[in-house]
């Protein structure tokens, strides 16, 4: 199955995701980088920047910069994955900038960013260009 990430919300797409990867489906998320969290940019980039800071740099925890593994991180937050069923489904999730894979893209309506009244949110490569990723 193949989901085109543009305007949809990053955790409301991750926990239908994250069902469909541990009931057996191989997934594809295309344009990560146009997902979005919502809330005050001042808060979410905050939030984020101190996630960045915190720990140790040898030991972690470490905070992705790339938006393909930043939307991987949360969907592996969604999923048991220090268990067997859960390490087995986390593996069946690719995450690409862009189009990456060739098909037919569907699109999660429960997730999209028109369901919900909050006007503030932020994309994903927002963040991660304040995190410090080049394209």
């Amino acid at each position: 199955m193949i989901i085109d990430g543009n305007d949809l919300i990053v955790g409301r797409a991750s926990t239908v995701i994250a069902k469909r990867l541990m009931m057996g489906e191989k997934v594809d998320v295309i344009n990560c980088e146009e997902m979005v969290i919502t809330g005050g940019k001042k808060n979410v980039m905050d939030k984020y920047k101190r996630k960045k800071i915190m720990g140790v740099p040898s030991k972690g925890p470490f905070q992705p910069k790339r938006p393909d593994m930043f939307v991987k991180r949360i969907i592996r937050g969604m999923v048991p994955y220090k268990q067997p069923k859960g390490r087995d489904a986390f593996k069946r999730v690719k995450c690409h900038i862009g189009k990456g894979v060739e098909g037919e893209a569907k699109t999660i309506e429960v997730a999209s960013i028109d369901k919900v009244p909050n006007l503030k949110y932020v994309k994903v490569k927002d963040i991660c260009k304040e995190l410090g990723w080049h394209n």
